[in-house]
Parts: C-alpha cells; sequence; structure tokens
C-alpha cells in the first residue's frame, strides 16, 4: 500500500543541510539497503477490489518516487511529501490548472520563459487572464491583485534576478483571496522556504539545482494543502506528467550533495559578482548579494544566502556578449542552470525573452569548479 499521503517526520532540529542526506531512506532493518531500490514496472498486482492506497498502475504511483517526495517535502518544511513531474514545465502546468476558468493570473514581466508562454497560451484560449507586473514593486503587485485568482511568484526573478517580497506579497494575495505559487527553482530550499513565507504551492525544475548534473528531466510541486496536493495528484495522474522512476533515482542521488554544491556555487558566485564589478568590459552586474543591488537588502531577510546566478551587461551591445560565450573556455555556452558546470548564456538570444531584458546581458549559472579558473576563463573573454 502506498504511503505517497502519509509525511514522515523528521527531528524537529535538523538542519536542511542534514535533510538532503538523511530524508527518504528505507526503514531500518537487518541487512537493509541504505539507499531505495529502483522499481520498474507498469502496474501492480491487486485483489480486484481497489483500496484507498493502492497502486494499482504505473501512472498513479512508484515506490521509486516516494522517497524524493518524501525528501522534498521535509526540505521546503511542508506538512505533506512533494509530488514530481516528468519535468519542471509539467509542475508549472499542473499549479497554473488550479486556477478557474475565467480566473485572473498575476506573474512577474520576468519569469522562466516556459511559465510566461504557458499563461500566455491560456489567455489566448479565454482560460484565464493575465496581469505581468514588476515584481519587485510590491505595491504594483497588490493593486494588480484586485480580483485576481492566483499570484504566481519568482524571486530572483529569470533573468533580471528581481527580489520579491514573498511574505508581503503572500498576505495580500491571501487578503484579496487568491492563492500563491511559487517557482523557487532558483533559489531550492536551502536559500529560501516560499512556503514559511506565506506561499501556498511551491513548484521546481528538479533538472536544475535538485539534481545538480544535467542529466536528468523532472519537476516538482510542494504543498501543505491537502486539498491542493489532491488536485495536483489528480491533474498528474490524468495528464500522464510521471517521471520514469530511474531519473527520480538519479535525482534524489543528486540531491544528497545539494548543500555543498549550493555552498560552494553561492561563495564563487559572490567572489566573482565582485571581481566583474570592477571589470572596463563590463557594464552592470545583477546579483542579490552585492550591496548596491536593488534587492540586496530584501533578499538578507528572506534569502539564507543570495544565490548561485548572476548576469552581467557586456559593454559593446548583444555582438560583444555573444563573443564572450565564444571566446570561453571552462564556462559552456548553453541554456539550463544548476548543475556542477559553469553555464553562460546569452537570454536575448531566447525569441520569447522579454524585450525588457537587456541585448547584452549574459546570465552565468556558476558551478563547483576552482573560482580562479572560473575567473581567469571569464577575464580572458571578456579581454578578447
Amino acid at each position: 500500500m502506498s504511503t505517497a499521503t502519509e509525511p514522515k517526520r523528521h527531528a524537529a532540529n535538523l538542519s536542511a543541510e542534514t535533510l538532503v542526506v538523511s530524508a527518504g531512506r528505507p526503514e531500518r532493518l537487518a541487512d537493509s539497503a541504505v539507499n531505495p531500490p529502483i522499481v520498474l514496472t507498469s502496474t501492480f498486482l491487486g485483489t480486484g477490489a481497489t483500496r484507498d492506497g493502492d497502486r494499482v498502475y504505473g501512472r498513479y504511483s512508484n515506490p521509486t518516487w516516494e522517497p524524493f517526495e518524501e525528501a522534498l517535502g521535509a526540505l521546503e518544511n511542508a506538512e505533506l511529501p512533494a509530488l514530481v513531474y516528468s519535468s519542471g514545465l509539467a509542475a508549472v502546468i499542473a499549479a497554473l490548472s488550479l486556477i478557474p476558468a475565467g480566473g485572473t493570473l498575476v506573474m512577474p514581466r520576468h519569469s522562466y520563459q516556459g511559465s510566461l508562454l504557458l499563461a500566455a497560451e491560456d489567455a489566448q484560449n479565454g482560460r484565464i487572464s493575465v496581469r505581468t507586473v514588476d515584481i519587485a514593486n510590491t505595491a504594483e503587485v497588490i493593486e494588480a491583485l484586485d480580483g485576481a485568482a492566483m499570484l504566481w511568484l519568482e524571486s530572483p526573478t529569470n533573468p533580471m534576478l528581481e527580489v520579491a517580497d514573498i511574505e508581503a506579497l503572500s498576505a495580500a494575495a491571501h487578503a484579496a483571496g487568491a492563492i500563491v505559487v511559487a517557482d523557487n527553482t532558483f533559489s531550492t530550499p536551502l536559500v529560501t522556504r516560499p512556503l514559511d513565507l506565506g506561499a501556498d504551492v511551491v513548484v521546481h525544475s528538479v533538472t536544475k539545482y535538485l539534481s545538480g548534473h544535467s542529466d536528468v528531466v523532472l519537476g516538482a510541486a510542494v504543498t501543505s494543502d491537502p486539498e491542493l496536493r489532491a488536485q495536483l495528484l489528480t491533474y498528474r495522474s490524468l495528464h500522464g506528467a510521471v517521471g520514469g522512476p530511474f531519473e527520480v533515482w538519479l535525482a534524489l542521488r543528486g540531491l544528497r550533495t545539494l548543500a555543498l554544491r549550493v555552498e560552494r556555487s553561492m561563495a564563487t558566485a559572490m567572489d566573482l559578482a565582485r571581481r566583474l564589478q570592477e571589470h572596463p568590459r563590463v557594464e552592470n552586474v545583477r546579483y542579490p548579494g552585492l550591496p548596491g543591488d536593488p534587492g540586496h537588502a530584501r533578499a538578507a531577510t528572506q534569502m539564507n544566502g543570495f544565490g548561485s546566478i548572476l548576469c552581467i551587461e557586456v559593454a559593446g551591445g548583444a555582438a560583444a556578449a555573444d563573443a564572450v560565450t565564444e571566446k570561453v573556455n571552462l564556462w559552456l555556452p548553453a541554456t539550463s542552470l544548476g548543475g556542477v558546470e559553469s553555464l553562460i548564456e546569452r537570454r536575448r538570444r531566447q525569441p520569447a525573452e522579454p524585450v525588457s531584458v537587456p541585448e547584452n546581458l549574459l546570465r552565468l549559472s556558476v558551478g563547483i569548479e576552482n573560482v580562479e579558473d572560473l575567473w581567469n576563463d571569464l577575464e580572458q573573454a571578456l579581454a578578447r
């Protein structure tokens, strides 16, 4: 019988750094495995009379999912296990399905492209209406919440790294009768816990930091609300947005080193941001950890660190920014983020990127390589 909705409690004093290692372990029995096994099956034996909690079929449940779901739920400080999806976009679609027909969605103008495109598609089809806002402007967001059904949060935003006041906006959304969904992919629960700040649902692209090795495509949603979780689970089951057991097992293995990877990459990101501020070929550095960054003060109050993503605007426009991505040797010119390797990308090369994103903006996803090697590679590319 599945225990997917029965949360396992961990000692209240366990840190997130410990939970990434300890949560989702098998029961301690003599000669039992330290790690959960991979269960490869499409169907499960039953008695013919389906009981509540029976697995029944591989689209509804798999024992391999549950340790990861338990661990992520614990990391987000949720009352219930997470739900794993076939991709981050699948988790986003499931969360957007919580908006009733005809409802209004308020979301950041700078967000993950997939979220923006899905919201726009729903609006074009007449299912919802969308209001985009500067999520860092709390007054603007609160005004836009009038009559809204959902507030979508990203903090920091992709790729402009704007910081939202999650607690204030969540309270305002609830006062307006809206639910709050927060995309926590950039921060991970080691840096920000949106549920603790008032969000109702958290979504992740597990592909990024949680799995951490650029070899898995998965997503997840987390909530402490049983009714919302039931809706998200129903959507997953009916739409077939399920992850393969092997991929979920890999994600759990990757999760075990999350704290070490985030600690290392954040320290390097801060170091690089400070150095890049002084570089003559860099017009602007966006990173919440810098005291002069517009989101610094707010980030310092709600984040445990400042993340591992930074953005620079290169002198010389789009051509100069593209040239940097072509001249680096260690940094990988590729999309995505959150892996052990450092990636660099000019965001406006993506046709769907908002025009408010500068043409010369490079997004840097900082990995775990030696900081001096990363700096030397950036410096020579900027110089050339």
